[in-house]
């Protein structure tokens, strides 16, 4: 394969670094991202990539921060390889009842999911409209669909999340340009969910919660699917999930 690289941002311990993984064993340099003071935690996965005979590249950037975002993606072209895939995985998941969402809260949420999207959007398109080609992915939740009781913050800014990645694959669609929006809808098993959680994880075989490399296949699925059937949004749910 020609070197090619994919960006994953916000590449935590489930769902991102499942992306980074599965990306990394196509043989892609895989680039992967959060905040400066948990940049350490990526080291982990980089080595895993490494492992398993794959190339990872570790950054500390705050994606909120729009000349950091704009200085990766030209470090990363410059340095690593062209980007074919970024994915958009910062999750700014909060509950809180309206009287008591803060105004810091509700800007802080609205900048993690929202505007950290539109600059890790803008700058990947960017990059990939000269080129004719590429895959942006945004990873989103039921909360952009239908607010409840608790998430004002957090489904308003995944519903802004949701009309921009719309946006996007309405103008860069034409462009040669894949962009799709994935719900992602249930307990992810996350060591948060299994401290929290418990009985959701008393039998291994329920099929009863979002696995992190399931997720990860489907993400892949979209990147390789022929622009003759592009998929635009996904839904991705456990089988028992009430939705």
């Amino acid at each position: 394969m020609e070197k090619k690289s994919c960006l994953v941002v916000g590449a935590g311990d489930a769902t991102g670094g499942a992306i980074a993984r599965r990306f990394a064993r196509e043989g892609f340099e895989t680039c992967i991202t959060r905040r400066p003071r948990h940049g350490d935690a990526l080291d982990e996965l980089v080595a895993e990539i490494a492992k398993a005979g794959g190339s990872g590249h570790a950054f500390g950037v705050d994606a909120r921060d729009e000349e950091a975002t704009i200085e990766l993606f030209a470090k990363i072209e410059k340095d690593i390889a062209p980007l074919e895939v970024v994915v958009f995985n910062i999750g700014a998941n909060v509950w809180f009842p309206i009287v008591d969402t803060t105004t810091q809260v509700f800007r802080k949420v609205w900048e993690m999911a929202t505007f950290a999207g539109f600059l890790t959007g803008r700058e990947a398109a960017r990059v990939m409209t000269p080129r004719g080609s590429g895959t942006i992915l945004f990873t989103g939740a039921t909360a952009a669909i239908r607010g409840s009781t608790g998430f004002s913050a957090f489904s308003s800014a995944k519903a802004g999340l949701r009309n921009l990645s719309q946006s996007m694959a309405r103008e860069l669609g034409p462009k040669g340009i894949h962009v799709a929006h994935i719900v992602v809808d249930g307990m992810i098993d996350t060591p948060w969910g299994r401290e929290n959680f418990p009985d959701a994880f008393k039998d291994p075989d329920a099929d009863n919660v979002l696995m992190p490399d399931d997720i990860a296949e489907n993400y892949w699925q979209l990147h390789r699917q022929p622009r003759n059937a592009w998929t635009h949004e996904m839904d991705l749910r456990p089988f028992i999930e009430n939705w």
